[in-house]
């Protein structure tokens, strides 16, 4: 059979109806009416004559088809169809685009965006356009591996912005799991990175505010085997996030579980503060008001009654359920609640540093009293201490976090 050639093909006019020129192994050039000039190959598959383009004359010059026309029949000798093999190729790059890791961490922006300030939505979305999408953006969201996430945070690490680096790993943390309980993905790469940045500077006290971690101290905290009076103080601790010399040292006196209210003097800046009580520290307080309300302190030392619990009892009974001092002290459940509150559930920064009993001030310079903004503290107390509920029942992170009380 006479094969074409690249003069026979560009000289070859269009007629008054389409006409075929053939090359060998089934492929031919069809040339309409028009002008117009299309690779094809006919094959034949389960005993049916089929045909499959190719490609257009001349983007697609001769030598090319002839290629493609070699891989489709190298498909046939395997039992392949090569023009359902097409549509299966062209099924998957489609899925894959569908679920990139942009387009999964926008889906997830969208869904939850309601949920938070107009101020964090916007900053958790310029987060992504500066410092995730350029880089990982395009990429299939299962595909994403630990290395190419921790590449793409040590480039705003090697800027300057340490922290911001932190909240980008923690942003695509929820992203991976929500693409998890959405089968997008198969596992949270994030997870991986534990450890992999440096703290930032100025964190004096270890602190766990990855979601997942923290929900595996909480389960901890519930399976203490220790004495009563140390396990409600463990698991009080999460739900107050007070300073650790403020929990040992608190007295029943200060506490009013009927208007679930404790009121005390900060000894750091000796100010009066107010700490709503949410309905699962109420019941811890119930719980252990019998053993030790008689007492002044709630939290009674053990080897006297008269002097608060020692300041090593938590940090002890942290370590001996494994939790290492490079990991979680008492004082870091402040930062989780701080971080977490920020970044996940999106409170309003201001609530949190007054909760947490920071100096904070109004416009005109003065600081606020300690009622400020308490009937929205006490809903934000709530919906911590729902939250780390969920957490401790093994909920998904994403879907279920966002809930405003």
């Amino acid at each position: 059979m006479t094969t074409l050639t690249d003069t026979v093909i560009r000289h070859a006019k269009p007629h008054g109806k389409t006409a075929r020129l053939f090359d060998s192994g089934g492929l031919y050039l069809e040339v309409s009416p028009t002008g117009g000039k299309w690779w094809r190959l006919k094959y034949r598959f389960a005993g049916k004559e089929k045909r499959l383009s190719l490609g257009v004359y001349p983007a697609v010059g001769l030598k090319d088809a002839r290629q493609h026309r070699d891989e489709a029949r190298k498909l046939l000798a395997d039992g392949i169809d090569p023009g359902e093999n097409r549509k299966a190729q062209k099924a998957v790059k489609q899925d894959r685009a569908a679920n990139s890791f942009e387009v999964v961490a926008r889906e997830w922006i969208a869904k939850y965006a309601p949920t938070w300030t107009a101020n964090h939505a916007e900053r958790i979305l310029r987060r992504f356009d500066r410092d995730l999408f350029p880089w990982i953006g395009g990429k299939p969201v299962a595909e994403v591996t630990a290395p190419e996430l921790l590449a793409v945070v040590r480039r705003i690490e090697n800027r300057g912005a340490l922290e911001t680096a932190h909240r980008a790993l923690a942003n695509c943390g929820q992203v991976f799991r929500y693409a998890v309980a959405t089968g997008r993905a198969g596992r949270d790469p994030s997870g991986d990175l534990r450890g992999a940045l440096p703290p930032v500077k100025g964190e004096h006290f270890a602190a766990v505010t990855d979601p997942a971690r923290l929900a595996d101290i909480l389960r901890a905290i519930d399976g203490y085997q220790g004495t009563f009076t140390v396990s409600c103080a463990l698991r009080l601790a999460p739900l107050v996030f007070v300073r650790p010399g403020e929990l040992r040292k608190a007295e029943w006196s200060d506490i009013d579980l009927d208007k679930a209210e404790w009121r005390y003097t900060v000894t750091k800046t000796n100010t009066p503060h107010i700490v709503p009580l949410a309905r699962q520290a109420v019941a811890i307080l119930r719980e252990l008001r019998p053993l030790t309300g008689r007492r002044r302190f709630v939290f009674p030392g053990a080897r006297s009654v008269e002097r608060p619990m020692s300041d090593n009892a938590i940090l002890a009974a942290m370590r001996r359920m494994g939790i290492r001092k490079e990991e979680m002290t008492g004082h870091g459940f402040r930062a989780a609640a701080r971080t977490i509150l920020d970044e996940v559930l999106g409170v309003r920064p201001d609530f949190i540093e007054h909760q947490l009993a920071h100096a904070v001030k109004d416009p005109n310079g003065r600081a606020y009293n300690r009622t400020a903004h308490l009937l929205e503290r006490q809903k934000m107390m709530q919906q911590w201490a729902d939250y780390l509920d969920k957490l401790k029942a093994g909920a998904d992170v994403i879907p279920l976090l966002m809930a405003r009380a």
